[in-house]
């Protein structure tokens, strides 16, 4: 009975360090997506405590490591920094849109929102 409670965990080692190796050198489907929302130069502010601007990430799975995110809490999440600061920021998430104020939403936003913001082309 050992023996086989052995094998079938390690059948499950390997299978889990296969899929480390294989799955992070996958393009994720997103990523030309957020790219290009980066080059239009938007830029998403938010804080990693926000439960919003872990939503807005997780529309873009492992591809919202390409978007053009500024964290504004402090490590101890009680204060901003002051980056966030000198752009008024108030409300996260919040998506700057443009040099005006006016060009900002302050809300989760659909990724065909975003392409349509943007002119960015939303994969299928």
């Amino acid at each position: 009975m050992k023996k086989y409670l052995y094998v079938a965990i390690g059948i499950l080692v390997i299978v889990g360090v296969v899929w480390l190796i294989v799955t992070p050198g996958k393009p994720g489907k997103y990523d030309d997506f957020a790219k290009c929302i980066k080059d239009a130069e938007v830029t998403f502010y938010g804080a990693f405590w926000c439960k919003y601007c872990r939503s807005q990430k997780a529309l873009f799975g492992k591809s919202a490591k390409y978007l053009p995110y500024v964290e504004c809490s402090t490590p101890d999440s009680r204060g901003q920094l002051q980056v966030c600061i000198d752009a008024g920021i108030k409300i996260y998430p919040t998506w700057q849109f443009g040099s005006s104020t006016a060009d900002r939403i302050t809300d989760v936003i659909e990724l065909v929102d975003l392409a349509d913001k943007t002119s960015c082309q939303l994969p299928e």
